[in-house]
């Protein structure tokens, strides 16, 4: 019992959003929404509205389940690199410096840590 949000094209290198992402890997959504909602660093607002966008997937996935009763957990999040966009700042002697301006995608899974256990029958 799970579901996926993505996010593509975020105008933050992937290095810093990937720090972000860290933190939240394998929290309760309570506790991952709480540290993402005080946290100072640039991804963490993107983190957050992706995180809303997940539990209400996962709500839209399973209406007879309470929200309350699954016990959501983020049970996986990277961050990959997206296009760079390419950039020439000035610099001495008439010359170019080529400057990178970096975005990447995100994957966020949210699964419920007490899903019902499926007996395998063998036949």
């Amino acid at each position: 019992m799970e579901a996926v949000a993505k996010l593509s094209n975020v105008p933050t290198s992937p290095r810093k959003m990937r720090i972000v992402a860290d933190m939240v890997r394998g929290q309760k959504v309570n506790k991952a929404l709480g540290i993402l909602k005080f946290e100072p660093k640039v991804g963490a607002k993107s983190i957050e509205k992706l995180l809303l966008s997940a539990i209400a997937n996962w709500q839209n996935k399973h209406e007879d389940v309470k929200l309350e009763d699954a016990d959501l957990y983020v049970k996986t999040i990277f961050v990959d690199g997206g296009a760079s966009l390419k950039r020439l700042r000035p610099a001495p002697q008439g010359r170019g410096h080529r400057i990178l301006k970096r975005s990447n995608h995100i994957t966020l899974v949210v699964a419920s840590a007490s899903a019902p256990s499926v007996a395998l029958t063998e036949e």
